[in-house]
């Protein structure tokens, strides 16, 4: 079928429909959600100091991995280590292997920090199975490993 007039573009996708402005407005919800259910801690700490917290290991962790991880720099990462560190919340350790290098690890304090993040957690997981129920919420999880694995 022939057309007289110009072809017409598909209109532009706001924001509202726009993907990555969708996953950011969703982290900011989670994120919300997370901290209002988090027993008020230190008021110092922001945001950032998440990426801490997501990729520490178990016996500790070297600034430069710590930093690989989050892909942030070291010098930001070391930022944020030396304000949890200062706060009480980690303490950096020889490392066994080589001790010239300092392992970072969580304090007492800084364990309780990490339950009650946690939990808080927790609780915004059942909420979103509540909103979204079993399959969907699998389904969410699951295309958010890929975006963060294969994109």
């Amino acid at each position: 079928m022939e057309s007289n007039g110009p072809a017409k573009s598909p209109p532009p996708r706001g924001p509202e429909r726009n993907t990555a402005a969708l996953l950011y407005q969703a982290y900011l919800r989670l994120a919300e959600g997370i901290d209002a259910r988090a027993p008020r801690g230190d008021e110092r700490a922001r945001p950032a100091h998440a990426a801490v917290f997501i990729n520490m290991e178990h016996d500790g962790i070297r600034l430069t991995r710590l930093a690989e991880k989050a892909r942030m720099t070291p010098q930001a990462m070391g930022e944020l280590v030396d304000g949890l560190e200062s706060w009480g919340y980690l303490l950096r350790v020889p490392d066994p292997s080589d001790r010239r290098a300092k392992l970072i690890v969580f304090t007492d304090k800084g364990h309780e920090a990490l339950r009650a993040a946690f939990d808080a957690v927790e609780d915004v997981e059942a909420r979103l199975l509540d909103l979204l129920g079993a399959k969907d919420l699998e389904r969410l999880q699951q295309a958010l490993i890929q975006v963060a694995t294969d994109f």
